[in-house]
């Protein structure tokens, strides 16, 4: 088989064909950007009808949208971290450790 071609792997009748597609970006940064700005447009879109909200018991909407959003600050954080530590590491030619 060339290069070009995927990759086929046989188990009992089944064949699984693994294309050769190139790998995402996995830092995860952008992911958690988008979440947390998603968490918090809510919560802002959210606010004008915090009378219905409270009227009809459903608050905790609100109140979740905020976590969310707080929560995706702490984890933006700590993505952007790891990251700045894998491209230190990569450049000095060395792995990062367990807690990369």
């Amino acid at each position: 088989m060339s290069t070009d071609q995927p990759d086929e792997h046989r188990i009992g009748r089944r064949t699984y064909v693994i294309a050769p597609v190139e790998p995402l970006d996995t830092d995860g940064v952008r992911t958690v950007a988008v979440g947390t700005l998603v968490f918090a447009v809510a919560f802002v879109a959210l606010l004008p009808f915090y009378g219905w909200l409270e009227q009809t018991d459903r608050t905790w909407w609100l109140w979740t949208c905020l976590a969310g959003a707080g929560l995706g600050l702490l984890g933006l954080e700590y993505v952007r971290r790891r990251r700045d530590r894998r491209l230190a590491a990569a450049d000095a030619g060395t792995t990062p450790g367990p807690t990369a």
